[in-house]
């Protein structure tokens, strides 16, 4: 080890190196973060200021509004940088801290995405216990577990991941720092590090998606029971929107995580689907399918 050369900096290929094919990604991925970064704002604004949105679903979509805020920042500004530059580079310290950030706001979102599930299971299978269970300190422990679990599952693979020597190649097939495209360019043994990265986020994914799984399977057998057509619509209505957005998340997510690592385009799209497209998409989902979202905006934008 100690006649070879430590590497300071990774070099991120991105998407494409041809001239115009980066301005088009460019224009196309500035106006995905600028729409990112209005919506999830505009969320967060219309759920802070309206009195009508202080329930427990919308404290939860308040958090996950920010969340989509922190998934899209950590990766979209070196990217857009990456596309109008030809030193496309990033330092040792930047591509650690942007792949602590990566994966603190993933395993967050896992978590906070079962919390809303339960959230859920307890307004329709329960809906006379509601106010008592779901509470404010409730909401709040549940928020802080979310992150604390996200904190310590991003801490603990990075830890393990900063005690590898990077000696070259400095090259990352990929537009940002996940840590399974930096093990391939680890001179020492990764095994420890990719295999604790796997199991981390299998269990993570598996038990939070029991979770969401388990309450969506009593959802639906309460919603089957009613037998008022009008209620059931709108129960289903209520869950929608949530259950949308999971299908997004782990669709692509565990998929990206569990799948042998080949550096392939389908890699990078995966990436961008999780990281960057949902954060885009979740606004929309819920503000388009929710009457009081929707009402809420229209009176702000009156005010």
């Amino acid at each position: 080890m100690k006649n070879l050369t430590i590497i300071t900096e990774f070099v991120l290929i991105g998407f494409s190196r041809n001239p115009q094919i980066q301005t088009t990604l460019f224009t196309l991925f500035l106006v995905i973060y600028l729409l990112t970064l209005m919506g999830n704002l505009m969320m967060i604004l219309v759920i802070r200021t309206d009195s009508h949105l202080k329930t427990p679903m919308y404290f939860f979509l308040s958090h996950l509004s920010f969340l989509d805020l922190s998934f899209s920042s950590v990766t979209m500004p070196k990217m857009l940088e990456n596309l109008l530059t030809q030193k496309k580079t990033i330092s040792m310290w930047g591509c650690m801290t942007q792949s602590f950030f990566l994966l603190l706001s993933g395993g967050t979102e896992a978590c906070l995405l079962s919390a809303m599930a339960y959230d859920r299971y307890a307004a329709i299978c329960h809906p006379l216990l509601y106010g008592m269970v779901v509470n404010r300190p409730l909401c709040v422990g549940m928020v802080i577990a979310a992150w604390g679990v996200g904190f310590v599952n991003s801490l603990t693979n990075n830890l393990f991941t900063y005690n590898l020597h990077f000696c070259g190649p400095s090259v990352i097939l990929h537009f940002c720092c996940e840590l399974p495209s930096l093990f391939p360019l680890s001179c020492t043994d990764p095994t420890t590090s990719a295999a604790l990265l796997a199991v981390s986020c299998a269990l993570l994914g598996f038990v939070t998606l029991s979770l969401i799984l388990f309450s969506y399977s009593r959802i639906i057998s309460a919603i089957v029971s009613i037998r008022s057509p009008g209620a059931q619509g709108k129960a289903f209505s209520t869950c929608s929107s949530h259950l949308t957005v999971v299908l997004l998340f782990y669709g692509t997510a565990l998929f990206r995580y569990m799948i042998p690592l080949s550096g392939s385009m389908w890699e990078r799209v995966l990436s961008i689907q999780y990281s960057v497209i949902t954060s885009l998409l979740n606004p929309l989902i819920y503000s388009l399918k929710n009457q009081e979202v929707k009402a809420a905006l229209h009176r702000l934008l009156k005010q």
